[in-house]
């Protein structure tokens, strides 16, 4: 199967200094909602970039974890997880509604995204909480992972996002940062490689198994370094090559 179209969404509203470019370039951006960075006054900026040009926001929850950035794993029962979630979703819509703005969709941060991904439980919880907020709401989540199938169970439209600058493993799962290799640092492999992926929904694994993929939105990091220049460069590739980029709720 082969893509003509894709979304390009950022990390956003991180304090890491690279929302005002990112903003130009990506369709859609996830915004952090204060439990691993953020508060009203970085969520509040953000909201107003993406208002001026016309970027679709969503929310980007964590689990409780400043000092880790979010990034540790947690041990969290489901309602906790859905208390955290509804929580930021709740922070993020509050003060988009201040400017006029509505939420597009949920994606996950961090250790929540990666143990959702596989996590059939824990997937639920999120799920839950996101439709019982606004089951207008997309969820973002790893193609082919466990929140997407939660997402689908508790009614929502769902969105399969991939890296492409992550290596992956077989099952389809990224490599975990604190293994070798697992962040691909190289812009020159990294834009040919996401045309491929939109292209030929798959990927190549790092052990050299083709991995299906469904492609909907990719990935940039707002704490990569030059993240703005990749996206940048991302946008140019994909459009080049005749891929339209453009927000989910454009369509």
């Amino acid at each position: 199967m082969q893509s003509d179209r894709v979304d390009l969404n950022a990390d956003a509203g991180e304090g890491l200094g690279q929302d005002p470019a990112l903003f130009r370039i990506v369709t859609s951006a996830s915004i952090a909602c204060g439990f691993h960075a953020g508060d009203p006054g970085t969520m509040r900026t953000a909201v107003a970039l993406a208002r001026e040009h016309g970027v679709a926001i969503g929310a980007h929850p964590s689990f409780p974890d400043l000092s880790g950035f979010g990034r540790r794993e947690m041990v969290l029962t489901p309602g906790e997880v859905e208390e955290c979630v509804t929580y930021q979703v709740g922070a993020l819509a509050d003060i988009a509604a201040g400017q006029g703005v509505r939420l597009q969709h949920v994606k996950p941060h961090g250790a929540l995204y990666n143990m959702a991904s596989r996590d059939p439980e824990l997937a639920d919880a999120i799920a839950r909480a996101v439709a019982a907020f606004d089951p207008a709401l997309v969820l973002f989540g790893l193609s082919g992972s466990r929140l997407l199938e939660a997402g689908t169970r508790a009614g929502l439209r769902t969105a399969s996002e991939v890296f492409a600058d992550r290596a992956y493993r077989r099952d389809g799962t990224l490599v975990p940062r604190t293994e070798a290799g697992a962040v691909v640092h190289d812009a020159a492999v990294v834009v040919p490689r996401a045309v491929a992926m939109v292209r030929e929904q798959a990927v190549t694994a790092d052990d050299g198994t083709r991995v299906a993929l469904r492609v909907d939105t990719i990935c940039v990091h707002g704490d990569t370094p030059a993240a703005a220049d990749l996206a940048a460069r991302l946008r140019q590739a994909l459009g080049e090559s005749g891929i339209q980029v453009a927000s989910l709720s454009s369509s």
